[in-house]
């Protein structure tokens, strides 16, 4: 192998090496910017491309996607409470700007922080914190406006903002929260006191019902315990017993009764006052001598009211006129 072979093939190689580095592909929603000895020539779009080796390289590839910057601003509102909101910033950049794009900004996610930053601090301050909870599309909308009037020049456009978070300070987030639990507390407690109400109320209608219905009870009993002793003293007098002995009798007939109750119950501890074995004879002649007793003031009684009558009527009777004398020129000789 001569020396003209050896120097022949690193020149080969050389050739090789150039001739593949001539061709590159571009990824699909993406640019790539092709300049001639640092002198923009080209955008080429995606595919299979072609550039003259050591004349032109590729500058820069720029993604034609749908990007989202994330920016996190801690701003104080109102009424002076500091809040940190994330503001979420989704662009793209123009197919037909590639070249403003490109060449106008060195850092467009600083470009487009710093505009999010000037926009929050200028509408948040406006507004109390209740209102940037309630209005936080127009903080978004005020951002999108600005973003779009700064950033068009350069080749972006917005798509769209979205205010993704805010998160106040620790210790105002807990008094948030406990002056909502004490509004909950309050509506729960009301909702309880009403349904208390309505139970009270409930069980009184019904105490009143069931009270009326005991009185009816009680009532129709004393009825028809009236009615069974009308008809008991009705048997007695038919066999020669008056009224009082079979009243008596009746009152004596119930106490055994009672007492052959108490006894029938296993476990009872109440006591029947008077409970000695003469106790119903003892009561029978106590009613008996009441009801003579009773009788015999009721005769006097008559007797007397029938005295004062006729004392009354006497009394009651006028006297008769007496016929004056005559007077001394009236008489006569």
């Amino acid at each position: 192998m001569g020396p003209m072979t050896i120097l022949l093939i690193p020149i080969g190689i050389l050739l090789l090496f150039l001739i593949i580095s001539s061709f590159f592909t571009v990824k699909q929603q993406t640019a790539a910017i092709i300049e001639n000895f640092g002198k923009f020539s080209s955008i080429r779009n995606s595919g299979l491309h072609f550039k003259i080796p050591v004349v032109q390289r590729i500058a820069g590839r720029i993604n034609l996607k749908i990007q989202q910057l994330d920016v996190l601003v801690e701003t104080k509102t109102k009424d002076d409470v500091f809040v940190k909101l994330k503001i979420s910033v989704q662009f793209q950049v123009v197919k037909e700007k590639v070249y403003d794009a490109f060449y106008k900004l060195e850092n467009p996610h600083d470009q487009i922080t710093s505009y999010v930053f000037d926009v929050v601090r200028a509408e948040v301050p406006k507004m109390k914190l209740d209102d940037v909870f309630e209005r936080k599309d127009d903080v978004a909308i005020a951002v999108k406006q600005e973003l779009n009037e700064a950033m068009t020049n350069y080749g972006y456009d917005i798509i769209k903002t979205l205010v993704t978070d805010i998160d106040p300070d620790v210790q105002v987030k807990a008094a948030m929260n406990r002056i909502n639990a004490s509004e909950r507390e309050k509506v729960a407690a009301e909702y309880e006191a009403e349904a208390e109400r309505i139970m009270i109320v409930a069980k009184a209608r019904a105490e009143a019902e069931s009270k009326r219905l005991q009185g009816q009870g009680i009532a129709d009993q004393r009825r028809e315990i009236a009615r069974g002793l009308e008809e008991s003293v009705d048997v007695l007098n038919n066999v020669g017993i008056n009224s009082q002995e079979a009243s008596a009798l009746i009152v004596v007939t119930q106490h055994y009764d009672t007492l052959q109750s108490i006894g029938e119950a296993t476990n009872s501890n109440l006591i029947l006052l008077p409970n000695s074995p003469e106790a119903g004879s003892n009561m029978l002649n106590d009613m008996i001598a009441s009801f003579v007793a009773s009788n015999q003031i009721g005769e006097e009684m008559k007797k007397t009211n029938a005295a004062k009558g006729i004392t009354n009527k006497k009394s009651t009777k006028r006297a008769r006129p007496t016929t004056p004398p005559p007077a001394d020129d009236d008489v006569t000789f």
